[in-house]
């Protein structure tokens, strides 16, 4: 085995490295998962994440077991198969509805669907040589797919100039990850595990030197938009006075008298007054709400 034998004791080392690293990566959503505990509920946290992760390893280890001594990539990727598998079975268990529907969906079409086409046309349609490759570049074109997703983070990032969904640990950890397995790669010469790491390391770059150029900027705070697409500044505290008026049969005058409603020590009677008098049919209540500008907005 190219990963275990005594004759690669640097690609040992490497793969050994690789396993524990990226299984601290695997452990790094249990924050999240605690919270969904505590919470019963998914808040508006995805699946996806997680059933591509699981999809990934899924992958690697039919690939692992097609070429037949790449030890080191069976464990790490069978811990994270056990590891996936528990977060997807809490977010079903936590999840509403719809959730659950669309989670369960994609993993048919991904896990059982797509994998299962895979797996059918590597074992039929090729042999041998041409079967690891074959497979091997598909990894190939899978991971730099995944790499590529956090694309969407660092926009996020330049938009709100906030670091808040793209943490300092998590992305020197996968910038970590992606060393060590480019180096194992290279040094067993398989240039199917070491090519998708340059990519992995190029963006887990990119994401710490937004990070130190964005730590310490004043974040840009949004409720929407305006009309010529850019971010709306951050709005200053304000009170909002609604009149909620509900229709109701005619009752007797005296029942029509106007309590005030004080609002910062100020009797506020105007209002009322003018709405009664449009309306003497209809309950008038002055609600005030207090809007305070967000510390972080997402455009």
């Amino acid at each position: 085995m190219a990963g275990l034998s005594l004759q690669h004791p640097w690609a040992f080392a490497f793969g050994l490295l690789g396993n524990i690293i990226s299984f601290m990566t695997f452990l790094a959503p249990i924050p999240t998962f605690y919270r969904i505990y505590k919470s019963k509920s998914t808040e508006g946290f995805q699946s996806v994440p997680y059933v591509v992760a699981l999809f990934s390893a899924m992958l690697w280890i039919f690939y692992a077991l097609i070429k037949s001594n790449e030890l080191l990539l069976i464990t790490i990727n069978a811990a994270g198969i056990v590891i996936e598998s528990i977060y997807i079975v809490m977010y079903l268990v936590y999840a509403d509805k719809k959730a659950k529907w669309f989670t369960a969906k994609i993993m048919l079409g991904l896990n059982v669907g797509f994998f299962g086409a895979i797996l059918l046309v590597t074992l039929l349609l090729f042999k041998g040589d041409k079967r690891i490759v074959t497979l091997g570049w598909i990894c190939v074109g899978f991971s730099v797919s995944v790499f590529v997703a956090p694309l969407s983070i660092i926009k996020r990032v330049i938009q709100t100039r906030s670091v808040e969904y793209m943490p300092f640990s998590l992305s020197l950890s996968l910038t970590l990850s992606a060393v060590v397995w480019f180096l194992y790669g290279l040094l067993i010469k398989d240039k199917y595990v070491a090519l998708p790491n340059v990519i992995g390391f190029t963006f887990g770059v990119v994401q710490m030197v937004l990070y130190v150029v964005y730590m310490n900027k004043t974040p840009v705070v949004a409720e929407g938009k305006d009309a010529g697409g850019k971010l709306a500044t951050a709005a200053t505290d304000e009170h909002v006075l609604v009149n909620i008026a509900k229709l109701r049969p005619a009752l007797p005058e005296k029942s029509s008298e106007v309590h005030p409603v004080f609002e910062m020590g100020a009797p506020r009677r105007c209002a009322t007054e003018a709405a009664m008098a449009a309306a003497p049919n209809r309950d008038v209540v002055d609600v005030f709400v207090s809007r305070h500008s967000p510390a972080v907005g997402v455009a």
